[in-house]
């Protein structure tokens, strides 16, 4: 088996780093900063692991330069180490084998499918009638593309994954397994005493390039518009995005988040795990919200920032009242405060 090896120099190009050390140093793989071991690359981005950094066996420390004085290997000095791991971390993936121009014979595939240059069709994949696939893009085993779909340049569908109908996705973006693109959004009009009116849901889903979409995750079409996912969004695992939402461009979602239907983020946002949105009336939330884990959202955002909560639950006009007089604390203690101030004077 051929062992990766790339040098130091090699490194410094692709992430734009400065080389202190040697630059014909070779690197095979990563490693963590405590458990790195010679032919490793590691990165320091966090004081937590600080104390890591003197006694670090790796052969290469990306780090900032104020941390310089404290290590003992090579070093890439940059201002982002984190950043700039991640990025280097995609030189060591091992490249997989997989074949172009190739369509497996047990695929089923329409007549009037049109396949671009490069691409590779795994076994018992299903491409339903007038689907436009560009070039270089992988389709790999068991899964379903439905009519109309469109994959554009460079898209990697992973096993097992389902997109339905009028489903039009941008290049570059990745669908990791068991993803449902497409399916009805969870539309029906309650009624007493009969069964519950389901409301038609004949739009579509439109996805921007360089879109991540993780394992699990589940995408609802559109009511009558579109739903819409911006260019370079990061979704994780396990994450339900209702009919008709739009996601801003390079917002980040992170596992079990729930987004109710029309529901607007803006761009540059992070919904941390397990967030839900969702409230009486369409939620809009701005360009550069973060949203901490397990925090629910049940009212639009319009100011930039870190926002956090987590209530009990409790009968629903005693949680509006509370949740409405919550925001007044820090004023009341402030008031009492000073209450006790004069009174002790």
């Amino acid at each position: 088996m051929t062992v990766l090896s790339i040098s130091l120099s090699d490194i410094a190009e692709f992430i734009g780093a400065e080389i202190v050390g040697d630059p014909n140093v070779h690197l095979a793989s990563l490693g963590t900063i405590a458990n790195a071991v010679e032919g490793d690359l590691t990165h320091l981005s966090n004081n937590a692991y600080k104390k890591y950094l003197e006694n670090t066996k790796a052969s290469a420390v990306i780090l900032e330069r104020k941390e310089l004085d404290c290590c003992p290997t090579n070093a890439l000095v940059v201002e982002n180490p984190k950043q700039a791991f991640a990025k280097a971390s995609r030189l060591f993936v091992k490249a997989k084998s997989i074949p172009k121009n190739h369509v497996h014979s047990s695929a089923v595939v329409s007549d009037d499918t049109d396949i671009g240059v490069d691409t590779y069709v795994g076994a018992n994949v299903v491409l339903g009638q007038e689907v436009v696939i560009g070039p270089d893009v992988e389709i790999h085993a068991n899964s379903v593309i439905g009519d109309r779909v469109c994959l554009g340049k460079g898209c990697v569908i992973m096993p097992n994954v389902t997109i339905y109908d009028d489903v039009i996705i941008g290049e570059r973006t990745t669908i990791h397994s068991n993803a449902v693109i497409g399916s009805d959004g969870f539309g029906f009009e309650p009624s007493e005493g009969s069964i519950s009116e389901a409301v038609a849901q004949i739009g579509g889903v439109r996805i921007g390039s360089d879109v991540s979409i993780g394992a699990g995750t589940c995408i609802d079409c559109g009511t009558i518009e579109n739903t819409i996912i911006g260019d370079g969004v990061k979704i994780d695992n396990q994450v339900q995005i209702g009919h008709n939402c739009i996601i801003g461009d390079n917002t980040i979602i992170c596992g079990q988040a729930g987004i109710v239907g029309s529901t607007t983020i803006g761009r540059n946002c992070i919904l941390a795990g397990g967030v839900g949105i969702g409230g009486g009336s369409p939620i809009q939330l701005c360009d550069g919200v973060m949203v901490s884990a397990k925090a629910t959202v049940t009212r639009s955002i319009d100011l930039p920032g870190i926002y956090s909560g987590v209530a009990p639950y409790m009968e629903h006009k005693k949680w509006l009242r509370n949740s409405t007089r919550y925001k007044d604390l820090d004023a009341l203690f402030k008031r009492v405060k000073k209450l006790e101030e004069n009174d002790a004077g």
